[in-house]
């Protein structure tokens, strides 16, 4: 079976995160995506485990291998006008143009979707930005951290009361919105399939964000208020909470039909008094004794280490999981029976392994498991597809 988007050119014009890993996903499923770089290479490029505090000498940049799996480089200077005209010619080949350039820049450059869907008509223009191409902040620069963490009120509500905000992991937004990236390309593609009309396709890491945090914001919207924050002493349903385990680490109950899990639970705890005491009867009284709950369960919990709760656990019908330290995923039985990693075969940092795509295709293997390009590696063959001659590559390659 060929692959999904076997015969489909993507072009490229971004950097980090956002856009790129829905770039790498285009390539998982087959596509040819060309990468557009600066001359020098995007910093991401060139961020190694040691400047994020990992005690490792691994000479590349894991997360850059990740978003730009399977692509092929182009390394062009966009303020030379040859540049430009080069780059043009490249877009002329291609079925998706997708970039993380600000409106503005892209109107600068050339590459907005309106000046290039009026030469392609066919031609599909994804675009990724923090805030969305409209309003006062179309502009704005913007990551996943301040986008979609900080603005959107989940760097407010992913802590407990009273705690400081908590702090966003890299890339989180980023691949969220990547996907959604995905998403919109497909469905453009589908309807081109019928009707030969290309389209645009815009995606903001706040409009994201808004999305991934929906269950919240559409109870928000709806009574005009803030949802209340999770209070690990006294939650709403002490089956639904997270309790310390005796080797300092943590296990998160996820029950969140709490009258049927509730026998079962005691048992699996080897305190069956409690589902006779009055007090925790039901649903509503173990809310109202939710605090007394926790008091009792707490110690209980820490009477045993997170692995002797995995031993017993697994005798039991529970909704539940260990809270992992990352590390551990590496050698995680169910990570490994899934392939959910990847194993790469660098030309020059050897084999390593890496995250795979977000879901499985019965008909397509993706395998994800070839290296980022070098910076610039197929300029010439990139070039001379696009029609350039010999003295227009030549200039582009002088400084």
């Amino acid at each position: 079976m060929p692959a999904p988007l076997d015969g489909i050119r993507v072009v490229e014009v971004a950097s980090f995160v956002a856009a790129p890993s829905g770039g790498a996903l285009l390539a998982d499923l087959g596509a040819s995506v060309i990468k557009v770089e600066v001359p020098e290479g995007e910093i991401y490029r060139h961020t190694k485990p040691h400047m994020g505090g990992y005690k490792s000498d691994f000479d590349g940049g894991p997360p850059f291998e990740m978003d730009n799996r399977g692509k092929r480089s182009l390394a062009l200077d966009l303020t030379r006008p040859e540049a430009r005209d080069a780059l043009a010619k490249v877009i002329a080949t291609a079925d998706v143009v997708l970039t993380n350039l600000l409106p503005a820049r892209q109107r600068k450059y050339g590459l907005d979707a309106e000046t290039l869907r009026a030469r392609h008509p066919a031609l599909i223009h994804a675009a990724l930005n923090g805030y969305g191409p409209r309003g006062d902040e179309a502009d704005a620069p913007a990551f996943d951290y301040t986008a979609y963490w900080a603005r959107t009120g989940m760097m407010d509500m992913f802590r407990p009361p009273g705690a400081i905000p908590a702090f966003l992991r890299p890339g989180v937004g980023d691949h969220a919105a990547g996907v959604s990236l995905v998403a919109g390309i497909l469905a453009a593609l589908r309807v081109r399939d019928r009707t030969g009309e290309g389209q645009a396709i815009d995606v903001s890491l706040l409009q994201v964000g808004l999305y991934i945090q929906g269950n919240d914001m559409a109870n928000v919207l709806a009574t005009g208020q803030s949802p209340p924050m999770h209070n690990r002493a006294a939650p709403r349903n002490p089956l639904w909470n997270y309790y310390p385990t005796a080797d300092e680490r943590w296990l998160f109950l996820v029950m969140v039909d709490s009258q049927r899990y509730w026998p079962k639970l005691c048992r699996a705890l080897e305190r069956t008094e409690l589902e006779r005491d009055p007090r925790f009867a039901d649903p509503v009284q173990r809310y109202r004794n939710a605090r007394a709950l926790v008091d009792a369960l707490d110690p209980v919990f820490r009477s045993r280490t997170l692995a002797e709760w995995e031993a017993e656990f697994a005798r039991h019908a529970l909704i539940w999981a260990p809270v992992r330290r990352m590390h551990e995923l590496i050698d995680d039985p169910q990570v490994r029976a899934m392939g959910y990693f990847s194993t790469v075969d660098h030309p020059k940092l050897g084999r390593f392994q890496s995250v795979g795509p977000p879901f499985k295709m019965s008909g397509h293997a993706m395998a994800a498991s070839r290296p980022a390009p070098d910076l610039g590696a197929d300029n010439e063959a990139i070039l001379r597809e696009a029609g350039l001659g010999d003295d227009e590559i030549a200039k582009l390659s002088r400084r």
